[in-house]
């Protein structure tokens, strides 16, 4: 395996794994390495230092300004979410379906759904999206 340091076109920079530098030439020919940032696949490597660790002092781990960014971002999107809805855990579906037919009254809700349930409610027509985070198993 061989991490690389990337940068799009946009010039946004992102660290991605890959099998062998082959596979990463063949990934990038065919487009299929996009930005982890806007996700545009006019991806090249940015330059890199390497990382050298030895026995008396590993290498310090990497934490690029975007990620802590990115994470900022999340937990606030996390805490706004909380701190707005009602958790119903297992009961997402149901109560998503019983809102969107009138039978409660509509209000911010997150929780759980299985694939199928998620399915059946999007081919329903009932809004739905799902959370880039595990939900707190709490009940508001």
């Amino acid at each position: 395996m061989i991490q690389y340091k990337l940068r799009c076109a946009e010039g946004h920079d992102f660290d991605s794994w890959f099998q062998s530098a082959a596979a990463f030439e063949a990934l990038q020919k065919a487009g299929h390495v996009s930005c982890a940032v806007c996700g545009a696949t006019d991806v090249s490597k940015a330059l890199m230092a390497p990382s050298v660790s030895t026995a008396d002092r590993p290498a310090p781990p990497k934490v690029s300004e975007q990620k802590k960014k990115r994470a900022d971002m999340l937990a606030a999107l996390r805490k706004h979410v909380e701190e707005n809805a009602s958790y119903v855990g297992a009961d997402f579906a149901s109560e998503a379906r019983s809102m969107y037919l009138g039978a409660t009254p509509e209000r911010a809700i997150y929780g759980e759904a299985t694939g199928k349930e998620a399915k059946s409610l999007i081919d329903d027509g009932i809004p739905v999206a799902p959370l880039p985070f595990l939900p707190t198993r709490k009940a508001n």
